[in-house]
């Protein structure tokens, strides 16, 4: 098992400051996601835990051992890559024993560990394929079976599943749901910008802005319990509704945040509003956007809804769910 503690983590680029102070504990076994906007860090994050790219300042500790100085290969890490990383002109057999025939381990060993990996991730009739004979999702789980059969403490995964296409990355979450409980003492770190991905396989989230952690906490802890504005507005899809003005002041807020499925319509007027400009029906849910004078608002609704474009709706927000910030943009005291 191992843990992985930083402390005050910085990362610079010449002037260009990336990792700001970072501190956070992960727990041994735990499966911790990083996300945020594009540039904010997550991947630099990654690679610093890794030891691919070298902190400036601060203390990265695994296994309770400080590892600034410990080259890659000594970290205990294996690393997922987008790109899966793959040797073209070798087998995936050879692709996953690789670095098994680097350790000095017998034929005997190697073809025994490669095998257990292979079923483990449904590759044994592809062990004799190339690369370039298999699919996006194949290939991905080569990827992660060169990483399990290095017994690594740690696996980290840099936006594994941005390369594949909606179906293989729903199969994919879940064989990587089912790989997780296969090694419970395994900590693993995974980068993504995909919300459903996160939310669907976290332990914990680690929400990063400009470098800086932002909150840290359970999928459903960051979801009903945002602790600012940027969080509350990039954790959930299609993201958090906020409303200033008349609505905000009466609750004592410069700004209230309403989660899409947190309205309710009114046959009188409201504080709220506005003309129904587009829906969106999905079947189970219908989407309604909204455009009212503060802005455009998303709704959704159970089932096919019966309201039409261009129709006056009157919108009241549930009041257990409605969420107050002020003027720092930071959350507010029930």
């Amino acid at each position: 098992m191992a843990n992985i503690k930083l402390t005050n983590l910085n990362k610079s680029y010449g002037t260009v400051h990336i990792l700001k102070d970072v501190n956070l504990d992960i727990k041994s076994g735990e499966f911790i996601v990083f996300v945020g906007p594009s540039g904010c860090g997550k991947s630099t994050l990654l690679r610093a835990i890794s030891g691919l790219d070298q902190v400036s300042s601060g203390t990265l500790e695994i296994d309770n051992a400080v590892v600034n100085e410990v080259p890659p290969s000594k970290r205990g890490i294996a690393m997922v890559f987008q790109s899966y990383a793959l040797y073209p002109h070798m087998s995936v057999f050879e692709n996953i024993g690789f670095a098994l025939e680097n350790q000095g381990l017998s034929r005997a060993d190697i073809k025994t560990k490669v095998e257990a990996v292979g079923e483990m991730l449904q590759l044994t009739s592809y062990l004799t394929r190339l690369p370039k004979a298999l699919s996006g999702g194949q290939r991905q789980r080569v990827a992660i079976g060169r990483a399990i059969v290095r017994g690594a403490k740690v696996f980290l995964f840099d936006e594994p599943l941005s390369n594949l296409d909606a179906a293989l990355r729903v199969q994919m979450r879940m064989e990587i749901a089912k790989l997780k409980r296969d090694l419970p003492k395994t900590t693993m770190v995974y980068v993504t910008h995909d919300q459903v991905e996160a939310m669907t396989m976290a332990d914990r989230i680690v929400v990063l802005q400009s470098g800086k952690v932002m909150q840290v906490g359970t999928p459903m802890e960051l979801y009903e319990n945002p602790n600012s504005v940027f969080v509350a507005g990039f954790i959930g899809s299609p993201k958090m509704n906020f409303i200033t003005g008349a609505p905000a002041e009466k609750l004592k807020a410069k700004t209230i945040g309403v989660r899409p499925e947190h309205f309710e319509f009114s046959d009188t007027k409201t504080d709220i509003t506005g003309t129904l400009d587009y829906t969106e029906i999905l079947g189970s849910d219908s989407f309604l956007y909204v455009t009212t004078p503060t802005g455009m608002l998303t709704v959704r609704q159970a089932g096919r809804t019966e309201f039409k474009t261009g129709q006056k709706l009157n919108l009241k927000p549930i009041a257990q769910h409605v969420h107050r910030f002020g003027e720092n943009e930071m959350r507010l005291a029930k």
